[in-house]
């Protein structure tokens, strides 16, 4: 009788013969975060990207997650949450993590993708920008001149820093910058983290200066040049499945206060994009 083996049948002789093992094709789930990062309805934020990250990491037994990144950023809060659940994810996993700049991967954006192991862009894309900024109007010469009078009531002294509709106070513009400043602390430690060992020490980084994908590479903001799909084939094999996964987007907004809604959220995210010539 002849010895089993595990890769190994019979014949009607009784002959062993081997039969080669068929390894299934590799697979790699990709998530897409296309998007200003903000908590209004149609934003990229953790609420709506959580149910896509869960099933990326978990459906079909992937080797590998790859992030699609198109995003001029937004909330550094949604930013963080995003970003902390794809590396606890990775980890939990033991699962590589891909992201792929398209045009622009800055501020939040380039926060999201330094969740993944790598980092690949096209030579002209958009990266970098490390910083926080706060911007509004104000409005006091415009209500004076039309004879408005603005009546604001408050139990605490700090209830109306910042109100557009009065002259700028130096001590709330302090507070700001103080907040600004420990948002920046944040980011730049959640970069180092990532990427420390890979970042140039020839020039500031953490200014909120952006750069082309191109310079990037080379100051170690990201690590090499490269698209998606041809990317994951040269890394596992021409035959690799992709599965893409994002958030449910509703297929019409609902009577007026979701359309306003909506309206002000594009308005704001038209301005995100703006600051970066796109």
């Amino acid at each position: 009788m002849p010895l089993f083996e595990p890769d190994a049948g019979f014949t009607s002789t009784g002959m062993t013969v081997r039969i080669p093992f068929l390894k299934s094709p590799s697979r790699v789930n990709v998530i897409r975060l296309n998007g200003a990062i903000m908590t209004r309805q149609g934003g990229l934020n953790d609420q709506s990207l959580a149910p896509a990250i869960e099933r990326a990491f978990r459906k079909g037994k992937p080797t590998a997650v790859a992030l699609s990144i198109n995003s001029p950023g937004g909330s550094p809060v949604q930013s963080s949450l995003i970003a902390a659940r794809i590396s606890r994810l990775a980890k939990e996993k033991e699962i590589p993590v891909y992201a792929f700049v398209e045009d622009v991967a800055a501020s939040g954006g380039y926060w999201l993708a330094c969740a993944a192991d790598k980092i690949f862009v096209d030579p002209s894309s958009i990266v970098g920008s490390i910083g926080v900024i706060s911007a509004g109007f104000g409005f006091t010469d415009f209500i004076a001149r039309h004879g408005i009078e603005r009546r604001v009531y408050t139990s605490g002294k700090s209830k109306s820093q910042l109100d557009p509709f009065r002259p700028e106070n130096p001590s709330d513009i302090e507070r700001l910058k103080s907040l600004q400043a420990e948002i920046h602390e944040a980011f730049i430690a959640h970069v180092r983290a990532s990427r420390e060992e890979r970042l140039s020490k020839e020039i500031e980084l953490f200014d909120g200066t952006f750069w082309t994908g191109q310079k990037g590479v080379e100051l170690g903001l990201a690590d090499g040049i490269g698209h998606l799909v041809p990317m994951m084939k040269e890394i596992y094999g021409d035959k690799v499945r992709l599965s893409v996964f994002g958030p449910k987007r509703p297929l019409l907004r609902r009577f007026g206060t979701e359309l306003a809604a909506g309206m002000s959220g594009q308005i704001e995210e038209r301005a995100l994009w703006a600051a970066y010539g796109l």
